[in-house]
């Protein structure tokens, strides 16, 4: 192979390596603005650590988020008298509950319902 072609295949390899990046870089781009990327990412959120919140607070409720943060670090002081038992439950069956409605919408109907429309629970 002489150089010459040898510089040409580095060049086209330079080109798609380029071509490549740029195509992730949109698709990537595209994930992250869309609905898709905050239901999959809220839906397994509330799934795994609802009881803290933090699904809320990725979709921007941030004042139910605080209320189930909330009743969840009240209830660990409160497991002492029993009551917090019980409480401490309800925050993860909200998320548990939140995480699964979530991911069974279509994402046209998560896009409306909890982005456009803002609806906060359930």
């Amino acid at each position: 192979m002489s150089e010459e072609n040898k510089e040409n295949l580095g060049d086209d390899i330079k080109d798609d390596a380029k071509t490549t990046a740029n195509e992730f870089k949109e698709g990537w781009n595209q994930a992250t603005n869309s609905g898709e990327n905050k239901k999959l990412l809220a839906g397994l959120l509330a799934i795994f650590v609802g009881g803290l919140g933090v699904h809320k607070f990725i979709l921007g409720y941030n004042k139910e988020g605080f209320i189930l943060l909330g009743t969840f670090l009240i209830s660990i002081p409160l497991m002492c008298i029993i009551i917090g038992a019980i409480t401490i439950y309800i925050p993860a069956l909200i998320g548990l509950i939140e995480g699964i409605i979530y991911l069974t919408k279509s994402d046209e109907e998560f896009y409306q319902t909890y982005q456009v429309g803002k609806k906060p629970w359930f």
